[in-house]
Protein backbone atom coordinates (compact mmCIF):
# COMPACT_ATOMS: atom_id res chain seq x y z
CA UNK A 1 0.00 0.00 0.00
CA UNK A 2 1.57 3.29 -1.11
CA UNK A 3 1.44 6.41 1.00
CA UNK A 4 0.23 7.02 4.53
CA UNK A 5 -3.20 5.87 5.57
CA UNK A 6 -5.74 8.41 6.71
CA UNK A 7 -9.12 8.06 8.37
CA UNK A 8 -11.86 10.59 7.65
CA UNK A 9 -15.11 10.74 9.59
CA UNK A 10 -17.97 12.30 7.67
CA UNK A 11 -20.93 13.53 9.70
CA UNK A 12 -24.43 12.58 8.64
CA UNK A 13 -25.29 16.22 8.02
CA UNK A 14 -22.45 16.36 5.45
CA UNK A 15 -23.51 13.29 3.52
CA UNK A 16 -24.98 15.41 0.74
CA UNK A 17 -21.87 17.58 0.35
CA UNK A 18 -20.81 16.53 -3.13
CA UNK A 19 -17.80 18.84 -3.13
CA UNK A 20 -16.49 17.17 0.04
CA UNK A 21 -16.93 13.72 -1.51
CA UNK A 22 -15.19 14.89 -4.68
CA UNK A 23 -12.19 16.00 -2.64
CA UNK A 24 -12.10 12.69 -0.81
CA UNK A 25 -12.28 10.88 -4.14
CA UNK A 26 -9.32 12.88 -5.46
CA UNK A 27 -7.13 12.36 -2.38
CA UNK A 28 -3.96 10.63 -3.63
CA UNK A 29 -3.34 8.33 -0.66
CA UNK A 30 -5.24 5.35 0.77
CA UNK A 31 -7.92 6.33 3.24
CA UNK A 32 -10.77 4.89 5.27
CA UNK A 33 -14.08 6.73 5.53
CA UNK A 34 -16.36 6.36 8.57
CA UNK A 35 -19.81 7.91 8.26
CA UNK A 36 -22.57 8.99 10.58
CA UNK A 37 -26.26 9.33 9.90
CA UNK A 38 -27.98 11.05 12.81
CA UNK A 39 -30.33 13.32 10.84
CA UNK A 40 -31.41 10.52 8.51
CA UNK A 41 -31.97 8.11 11.41
CA UNK A 42 -34.04 10.67 13.29
CA UNK A 43 -36.24 11.39 10.27
CA UNK A 44 -36.85 7.71 9.57
CA UNK A 45 -37.66 6.85 13.18
CA UNK A 46 -40.13 9.74 13.27
CA UNK A 47 -41.84 8.37 10.15
CA UNK A 48 -42.16 5.03 11.92
CA UNK A 49 -43.71 6.71 14.95
CA UNK A 50 -40.76 6.18 17.30
CA UNK A 51 -39.76 8.82 19.83
CA UNK A 52 -36.06 9.70 19.91
CA UNK A 53 -34.22 10.17 23.18
CA UNK A 54 -30.63 11.27 23.73
CA UNK A 55 -28.37 10.93 26.75
CA UNK A 56 -25.13 12.92 26.82
CA UNK A 57 -25.42 13.40 23.07
CA UNK A 58 -25.93 9.72 22.26
CA UNK A 59 -29.05 8.23 20.73
CA UNK A 60 -30.78 5.76 23.04
CA UNK A 61 -31.46 2.71 20.88
CA UNK A 62 -34.04 0.27 22.27
CA UNK A 63 -33.99 -3.18 20.61
CA UNK A 64 -37.18 -2.39 18.71
CA UNK A 65 -35.47 0.59 17.03
CA UNK A 66 -32.17 -1.07 16.22
CA UNK A 67 -33.33 -2.68 12.99
CA UNK A 68 -34.41 0.70 11.61
CA UNK A 69 -31.19 2.38 12.75
CA UNK A 70 -29.03 -0.31 11.15
CA UNK A 71 -31.05 -0.20 7.93
CA UNK A 72 -30.62 3.56 7.56
CA UNK A 73 -26.88 3.45 8.33
CA UNK A 74 -26.28 0.52 5.97
CA UNK A 75 -28.12 2.28 3.15
CA UNK A 76 -26.12 5.46 3.73
CA UNK A 77 -22.87 3.52 3.59
CA UNK A 78 -23.85 1.92 0.29
CA UNK A 79 -24.84 5.30 -1.13
CA UNK A 80 -21.56 6.92 -0.10
CA UNK A 81 -19.52 4.04 -1.53
CA UNK A 82 -21.44 4.26 -4.79
CA UNK A 83 -20.91 8.01 -5.06
CA UNK A 84 -17.18 7.72 -4.36
CA UNK A 85 -16.92 4.98 -6.97
CA UNK A 86 -18.70 7.16 -9.54
CA UNK A 87 -16.25 9.95 -8.71
CA UNK A 88 -13.35 7.67 -9.62
CA UNK A 89 -12.42 6.23 -6.24
CA UNK A 90 -13.60 2.58 -6.03
CA UNK A 91 -15.17 2.08 -2.62
CA UNK A 92 -16.92 -0.66 -0.70
CA UNK A 93 -19.28 -0.17 2.23
CA UNK A 94 -18.66 -2.47 5.20
CA UNK A 95 -20.43 -2.79 8.51
CA UNK A 96 -18.89 -4.02 11.73
CA UNK A 97 -21.04 -7.11 11.19
CA UNK A 98 -18.88 -8.01 8.19
CA UNK A 99 -16.35 -10.56 9.41
CA UNK A 100 -17.28 -9.21 12.89
CA UNK A 101 -14.44 -6.74 12.46
CA UNK A 102 -15.92 -4.29 14.99
CA UNK A 103 -16.58 -5.99 18.31
CA UNK A 104 -18.18 -4.15 21.17
CA UNK A 105 -19.99 -4.25 24.46
CA UNK A 106 -23.43 -2.87 25.12
CA UNK A 107 -24.07 0.22 27.20
CA UNK A 108 -27.17 -1.25 28.83
CA UNK A 109 -28.62 2.07 29.95
CA UNK A 110 -28.68 3.18 26.29
CA UNK A 111 -30.24 -0.01 24.92
CA UNK A 112 -28.42 -1.59 21.97
CA UNK A 113 -25.73 1.08 21.92
CA UNK A 114 -22.16 -0.14 22.03
CA UNK A 115 -18.57 0.78 22.77
CA UNK A 116 -15.98 -0.74 20.47
CA UNK A 117 -13.57 -2.98 22.35
CA UNK A 118 -11.70 -4.53 19.43
CA UNK A 119 -11.07 -3.73 15.77
CA UNK A 120 -9.88 -6.54 13.52
CA UNK A 121 -7.97 -4.61 10.88
CA UNK A 122 -7.46 -7.53 8.45
CA UNK A 123 -10.61 -6.78 6.45
CA UNK A 124 -9.73 -3.10 6.06
CA UNK A 125 -6.13 -3.91 5.15
CA UNK A 126 -7.32 -6.37 2.49
CA UNK A 127 -9.65 -3.80 0.96
CA UNK A 128 -6.99 -1.09 1.00
CA UNK A 129 -4.48 -3.51 -0.50
CA UNK A 130 -6.94 -4.22 -3.31
CA UNK A 131 -7.17 -0.52 -4.10
CA UNK A 132 -10.60 -0.07 -2.52
CA UNK A 133 -11.68 2.59 -0.06
CA UNK A 134 -13.55 1.09 2.91
CA UNK A 135 -16.66 3.06 3.88
CA UNK A 136 -17.33 1.97 7.45
CA UNK A 137 -20.87 1.86 8.81
CA UNK A 138 -20.73 2.31 12.63
CA UNK A 139 -22.39 -0.95 13.65
CA UNK A 140 -20.52 -3.31 15.98
CA UNK A 141 -21.43 -6.76 17.24
CA UNK A 142 -21.54 -8.57 20.55
CA UNK A 143 -22.81 -12.05 21.40
CA UNK A 144 -26.41 -10.91 21.08
CA UNK A 145 -26.11 -9.22 17.70
CA UNK A 146 -25.76 -5.70 16.36
CA UNK A 147 -24.86 -2.59 18.36
CA UNK A 148 -25.39 1.00 17.31
CA UNK A 149 -22.11 2.89 17.80
CA UNK A 150 -21.62 6.65 17.86
CA UNK A 151 -19.83 7.37 14.59
CA UNK A 152 -17.23 9.67 16.18
CA UNK A 153 -16.30 6.96 18.69
CA UNK A 154 -16.23 4.34 15.95
CA UNK A 155 -13.90 6.54 13.90
CA UNK A 156 -11.62 7.01 16.90
CA UNK A 157 -11.39 3.27 17.51
CA UNK A 158 -10.70 2.41 13.87
CA UNK A 159 -8.12 5.19 13.48
CA UNK A 160 -6.33 3.97 16.58
CA UNK A 161 -6.31 0.35 15.39
CA UNK A 162 -4.84 1.43 12.06
CA UNK A 163 -2.43 3.89 13.73
CA UNK A 164 -3.79 6.40 11.22
CA UNK A 165 -4.36 10.14 11.59
CA UNK A 166 -8.06 10.93 12.02
CA UNK A 167 -9.87 13.94 10.58
CA UNK A 168 -13.40 14.53 11.86
CA UNK A 169 -15.21 16.62 9.24
CA UNK A 170 -18.13 18.43 10.81
CA UNK A 171 -20.11 21.67 10.74
CA UNK A 172 -17.71 23.74 12.88
CA UNK A 173 -14.39 25.41 11.96
CA UNK A 174 -12.55 23.75 14.84
CA UNK A 175 -12.03 24.60 18.50
CA UNK A 176 -12.55 28.31 19.14
CA UNK A 177 -10.79 30.37 21.82
CA UNK A 178 -13.94 32.50 21.87
CA UNK A 179 -17.03 30.39 21.08
CA UNK A 180 -18.76 33.51 19.77
CA UNK A 181 -16.01 34.38 17.30
CA UNK A 182 -15.61 32.02 14.32
CA UNK A 183 -12.24 33.65 13.56
CA UNK A 184 -10.73 32.56 16.90
CA UNK A 185 -9.84 29.04 15.71
CA UNK A 186 -7.10 27.35 17.71
CA UNK A 187 -4.84 25.59 15.16
CA UNK A 188 -3.12 23.10 17.50
CA UNK A 189 -3.82 21.67 20.92
CA UNK A 190 -1.95 19.22 23.10
CA UNK A 191 -4.07 16.79 25.10
CA UNK A 192 -3.65 18.68 28.39
CA UNK A 193 -4.55 21.98 26.72
CA UNK A 194 -7.74 20.48 25.27
CA UNK A 195 -8.71 19.02 28.63
CA UNK A 196 -8.11 22.42 30.29
CA UNK A 197 -10.41 24.13 27.78
CA UNK A 198 -13.16 21.62 28.58
CA UNK A 199 -12.66 22.14 32.32
CA UNK A 200 -12.82 25.93 31.86
CA UNK A 201 -16.03 25.71 29.85
CA UNK A 202 -14.45 27.20 26.71
CA UNK A 203 -15.20 23.90 25.00
CA UNK A 204 -18.82 23.19 25.87
CA UNK A 205 -22.04 21.71 24.57
CA UNK A 206 -21.77 19.71 21.37
CA UNK A 207 -18.06 20.40 21.07
CA UNK A 208 -17.27 18.31 24.15
CA UNK A 209 -18.05 14.92 22.53
CA UNK A 210 -16.24 15.99 19.35
CA UNK A 211 -13.08 16.83 21.27
CA UNK A 212 -13.47 13.70 23.40
CA UNK A 213 -13.57 11.58 20.24
CA UNK A 214 -10.40 13.22 18.92
CA UNK A 215 -8.64 12.53 22.23
CA UNK A 216 -9.93 8.95 22.21
CA UNK A 217 -8.33 8.47 18.79
CA UNK A 218 -5.00 9.51 20.34
CA UNK A 219 -5.56 7.11 23.24
CA UNK A 220 -6.20 4.26 20.81
CA UNK A 221 -3.01 4.90 18.81
CA UNK A 222 -3.67 7.60 16.21
CA UNK A 223 -0.59 9.86 15.82
CA UNK A 224 -2.83 12.94 15.62
CA UNK A 225 -6.45 13.88 15.15
CA UNK A 226 -8.24 16.96 13.86
CA UNK A 227 -11.69 18.53 13.96
CA UNK A 228 -12.27 20.44 10.73
CA UNK A 229 -15.05 22.06 8.71
CA UNK A 230 -16.74 19.84 6.15
CA UNK A 231 -16.38 22.40 3.38
CA UNK A 232 -14.84 22.31 -0.10
CA UNK A 233 -11.06 22.17 0.20
CA UNK A 234 -11.21 21.31 3.91
CA UNK A 235 -9.26 18.06 3.63
CA UNK A 236 -6.24 19.61 1.92
CA UNK A 237 -6.38 22.69 4.15
CA UNK A 238 -6.51 20.54 7.29
CA UNK A 239 -3.62 18.35 6.18
CA UNK A 240 -1.63 21.53 5.54
CA UNK A 241 -2.53 22.90 8.99
CA UNK A 242 -4.49 25.84 7.61
CA UNK A 243 -7.95 24.68 8.75
CA UNK A 244 -9.45 22.97 11.75
CA UNK A 245 -7.85 22.15 15.08
CA UNK A 246 -5.20 19.44 15.29
CA UNK A 247 -4.75 17.46 18.51
CA UNK A 248 -1.47 15.92 19.65
CA UNK A 249 -0.82 13.46 22.48
CA UNK A 250 1.98 15.60 23.93
CA UNK A 251 3.33 19.15 23.70
CA UNK A 252 2.82 20.79 20.31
Amino acid sequence: MAGPRLLVKLGGSLGEAEAVLAELAAHPDPLVLVHGGGPQIGAFLERLGFATKFEAGERVTPPEQLEAVEMVLTRLGKQLAHRLSRLGRPALAVSGRDAAFLRGRAEVRLGRVGRIEAVETGLLAALLGAGLTPVVTPIAVDREGALNVNADLAAAAVAGALAAPAIFLTDVPGVLADPGDPDSRIPRLARDEAEALIAAGTVAGGMVPKVAAALLALDRGAPWAAIAPGAPGALAETLAGRAGTRFWPGPV
